[in-house]
């Protein structure tokens, strides 16, 4: 079978890609061993994604967003800290924006976009990918169902274990936090008003997201140990641990889901690209979850990889076209990466100097205008040329 594109992996950025290339001539496939398009049960899934404005318009413009049934607008962040007296506080209004993102569970987006998809020409093909093997005009896929699909670009977006980047031979770099992030949904009797909250505490990282009112997605980044230690406590007194890890600030929380972990690890390809092969998403890079950027990174990919593309300056898998794109997405995806490293280095370490200088910082982060904007826009998914 011959296409033009064939994408490996039919999750959010896969799909995504796909559909902002289906209105081309190109002929598209994706392959997909598992379900792209996972049901939405009445209760909040626990994996959830903070979608950003930039993210935002990309859904809108493939055709996604209004597809998506459940998402949650929060137009305030807030962090502080647990000893020091910094405290961090990002306002919509600030940046002349009615909200600062959406948070919207995994499954909704990777839904919308399945229901989009229908209505192209994009074939999804129900398989595991065996071999790749690179020919004069692209490469063949073997399946291991035995077909074979010949393509002229070849793009992984199969995830952070990716196949398509370990059969092309692509070194990654790789940084084990020993961390895990525990993940579940929570009820409160007071509000959470629209504001996603961060409090760095001496051990850990918590983060509540809200998906209504009165509920919330956590992640609790924690060191393996505590993680473990939090893994084997009851629902009840989970919640109490929660609750107190936030100082009580919204009541006595009650968890209204099962409670997950997982491990912690950043990864990042030292290519993201081959004559007729790019890789895009956490096949490329994936970081640590403090800014809930991931996924808004992989958008990114897209937008910049399907720019590239539609200009149509060389032929399909050129490249020195492909090159353009992993030039312009490394450097902001190592920012990031950094960035979230250094954070959690800097929240990690709890000597009684450095717990003053994070906390001044932050205020003086948060009382400067211009710095809080521009770290605001970088986690908005504007560049600094915006």
């Amino acid at each position: 079978m011959n296409y033009d594109i064939v994408i490996v992996g039919g999750g959010m950025v896969g799909q995504a890609f796909a559909l902002s290339m289906a209105n081309t001539e190109y002929k598209i496939a994706i392959i997909e061993p598992n379900n792209s398009n996972p049901e939405l049960q009445a209760d909040f899934h626990t994996r959830v994604s903070a979608i950003t404005p930039t993210s935002e318009k990309l859904l809108k413009t493939i055709g996604a967003w209004d597809l998506i049934k459940r998402k949650h607008a929060f137009s305030h962040t807030s962090v502080w800290d647990q000893n020091s007296h910094g405290t961090l506080d990002f306002h919509a209004q600030d940046e002349g924006l009615d909200h600062l993102g959406h948070i919207i569970e995994n499954n909704a987006i990777q839904s919308a976009l399945f229901k989009a998809l229908e209505k192209t020409r994009v074939e999804f093909i129900n398989a595991k990918l065996n071999s790749i093997a690179k020919t004069s005009t692209g490469y063949q896929a073997q399946l291991e169902n035995h077909d074979t699909l010949a393509c002229q670009l070849l793009i992984g977006a199969d995830g952070a274990r990716s196949r398509v980047r370990d059969l092309a031979d692509i070194e990654f770099s790789e940084n084990n936090y020993q961390q895990k992030a525990v993940v579940c949904n929570i009820k409160a009797p007071q509000e959470f008003k629209n504001t996603t909250w961060q409090r760095f505490l001496s051990d850990s990282i918590i983060a509540l997201l809200p998906l209504g009112d009165n509920q919330a997605s956590i992640v609790w980044s924690a060191e393996n140990a505590l993680a473990e230690e939090l893994m084997q406590l009851s629902k009840e007194d989970f919640a109490k641990r929660l609750s107190a890890g936030v100082e009580y600030r919204f009541g006595e929380f009650e968890v209204i889901s099962d409670i997950q972990a997982f491990p912690l690890i950043e990864r990042s390809a030292k290519d993201y690209v081959q004559e007729n092969l790019a890789l895009i998403g956490d096949a490329a890079h994936n970081i640590h979850p403090l800014a809930g950027q991931g996924v808004n990174l992989g958008f990114s990919d897209v937008i910049e990889l399907s720019a590239q593309l539609n200009a149509k300056l060389k032929p399909l898998g050129d490249y020195s076209v492909l090159r353009k794109y992993a030039r312009a997405r490394r450097r902001d995806n190592e920012l990031m990466a950094k960035t979230m490293t250094g954070l959690n280095w800097i929240y990690k370490e709890n000597n009684e100097p450095l717990r003053w200088l994070r906390g001044f910082g932050m205020n003086v982060i948060n009382d400067s205008p211009t710095l809080k904007s521009f770290l605001q826009k970088h986690a908005l998914g504007y560049s600094s040329n915006e």
